[in-house]
């Protein structure tokens, strides 16, 4: 069981040093200078000499290409890239709303309200008419409900996509304008 998990870590990340297994290697040094083929005890002497770290960049080349580094800095230096860009990623959530066809003002106004907050915050908005019974044979006024919706929001949206249905439901999606 252990081997099996060393072999999990090891597949993980970057085969360092000891961990490289090819008989010869192309070789480039820490300022990015070719070397040129060399055997694997070679290359780990010389990164040793420089008390550096060998790193397998490219293990599918022939040669497999090793590049002599700090190993330790080069993984820091990536996990503070990484965090950068988690944190510049933007999540976007959606967000449903139903309606009826034959929804009444009062009730609309309070659906419109939330549509409003949802894409104030960033989220797009799935707006979804729902038909239950003889209702779906009146599509047009589904279709009424989501363009008097798209209507009222254009202001702070855009329809990314058209109203259509799926089921007994009828669909359409508004995303929030981006103002630059």
């Amino acid at each position: 069981m252990e081997k099996i998990w060393r072999w999990l870590a090891i597949s993980k990340d970057m085969n360092v040093n000891e961990k490289i297994r090819a008989r010869e290697v192309r070789l480039i040094d820490s300022n990015g200078d070719q070397l040129g083929v060399k055997t694997r005890q070679e290359a780990l002497e010389i990164a040793q000499t420089r008390n550096l770290d060998l790193v397998l960049v490219a293990p599918n080349a022939k040669p497999p290409v090793c590049r002599i580094m700090n190993y330790g800095k080069f993984r820091y230096e990536q996990q503070k890239k990484d965090k950068e860009a988690r944190k510049k990623q933007k999540v976007i959530n959606v967000k449903e709303v139903r309606f009826t066809p034959g929804i009444g003002d009062h009730d609309f106004n309070t659906k419109l309200k939330n549509a409003r907050k949802f894409l104030e915050k960033g989220d797009k908005v799935k707006a979804a008419v729902r038909f239950r019974g003889r209702a779906i044979t009146h599509k047009e006024l589904g279709r009424d409900v989501l363009d008097r919706l798209a209507e009222e929001v254009k202001d702070i949206s855009t329809i990314e996509s058209k109203p259509k249905m799926e089921g007994r439901n009828m669909f359409m999606i508004l995303a929030p304008t981006t103002e630059k």
